[in-house]
């Protein structure tokens, strides 16, 4: 599945401004609402995460088709990276670990800014590292079926 480059770079906006209010605030309930976005983007793929959804609707209308798409995978493990994220820093938050949800959601926030900011998607960076280096799936072949009989 291909999807417009402009929605995840949106919802990394919206996501650094709600990053940005729970490190204000210290709200782990916040922090817990952002992480369920990031659930159902990892889950369910971008079309259906609310950001996706607003973008969806309410932005892309106004826009002009984009000059290429790209697929959807890569920002899909971000997101589920950002769920890592925002469960580590809800789980420091409601432990009274406070250094902990700060500093989850801190990470968050550079990785959801720099995307939003400037389009560089650290979790899509990640994504592409790992397919590069990680094996791909190879059939098992019976010994000696490669040579000739």
């Amino acid at each position: 599945m291909e999807i417009d480059p402009r929605g995840p770079r949106f919802g990394a906006v919206i996501t650094t401004v709600v990053l940005a209010v729970v490190l204000i605030t210290g709200s782990g309930w916040l922090l817990a609402a952002q992480a369920t976005v990031f659930a159902v983007g990892a889950a369910f793929g971008l079309r259906y995460a609310p950001y996706g959804l607003l973008y969806r609707w309410l932005i892309r209308p106004r826009l002009g088709p984009p000059r290429e798409l790209e697929p959807e995978a890569p920002p899909r493990f971000s997101q589920a990276v950002g769920m890592v994220f925002a469960v580590a820093g809800v789980a420091g938050y409601a432990a009274g670990v406070t250094w902990l949800g700060a500093a989850a959601t801190a990470a968050a926030l550079v990785a959801a800014f720099l995307n939003g900011a400037f389009g560089y998607c650290l979790g899509c960076q990640m994504y592409l590292l790992i397919r590069r280096i990680w094996p791909g799936r190879q059939a098992l072949v019976p010994a000696g079926a490669d040579k000739e009989v």
